[in-house]
């Protein structure tokens, strides 16, 4: 009896979270349709996931292929998909075969996995990915993405050099302690002046993806586009097992 009081918590959950969504960008001067919310389903059962789909909602989020190789089969094909964090080569071709709803991939952070996402996409005749370049603007070397330094490179390299990808915005992770907020958005955000300047674009053609349940609020003030919600509004994770990316 205790999942669907679980479930029913969870849509109340989303609702709570797109109202805060709505006051954030009202109060930068946006409109909330210029903000995604992308609910981050990593650990949680297709049940939750669809409890939140019939209430309206379609863009969600996985870090590990295998689950989102598990689940998205299993769920409606207009479920937009996202892939959030640092994916091995040898997973690309794995990932896309399972997931032809795969709408963005947010975590391109080397070359490396641009090649490999643009040749097989190319290969499968697959209409462009849209593609993040992940951004390491909290310092931790555990973590993966590119130096603010190098952004612009891992850039030109994505929109010139590989054709069947995308190229569409940025992305961060800050630290899990949320002590890096609000400087890492400050770096993302100047990452983007530097992008825009050198590719000659506009800024409302490169998105940011910054901010998760702890502090998307103000991310959104601070110019997001895109924010991952996990914990708020699925609850705590689960974590059975040691899970391989």
């Amino acid at each position: 009896m205790a999942a669907p009081a679980v479930e029913g918590a969870a849509v109340s959950a989303l609702r709570s979270v797109m109202h805060r969504v709505r006051q954030a960008a009202e109060k930068s001067g946006r409109n909330a349709e210029q903000v995604r919310v992308v609910g981050v389903s990593k650990t949680k059962p297709l049940s939750l996931i669809r409890q939140l789909y019939d209430a309206g909602h379609r863009c969600f989020g996985e870090n590990y292929v295998q689950e989102i190789v598990e689940k998205a089969p299993q769920l409606p094909q207009d479920i937009e998909w996202h892939y959030i964090g640092h994916l091995q080569s040898n997973k690309v071709k794995s990932l896309l075969a399972a997931v032809p709803n795969l709408a963005m991939f947010e975590s391109v952070d080397n070359e490396k996995i641009a090649n490999h996402l643009d040749r097989f996409i190319g290969n499968a005749g697959r209409e462009p990915l849209k593609v993040l370049v992940q951004v390491n603007t909290s310092g931790e070397t555990s973590k993966s993405g590119v130096e603010p330094s190098d952004c612009v490179n891992l850039v030109k390299h994505v929109k010139l050099g590989c054709p069947n990808l995308e190229f569409s915005g940025l992305m961060t992770i800050g630290m899990p302690d949320y002590t890096s907020t609000p400087e890492n958005f400050r770096s993302l955000t100047n990452c983007r002046i530097e992008v825009c300047k050198a590719l000659e674009i506009t800024e409302d053609r490169c998105e940011l993806s910054m901010g998760m349940s702890s502090d998307f609020e103000q991310a959104i003030e601070m110019g997001s586009t895109n924010v991952r919600i996990g914990s708020t509004i699925f609850g705590p994770r689960e974590y059975p097992k040691q899970q391989a990316r």
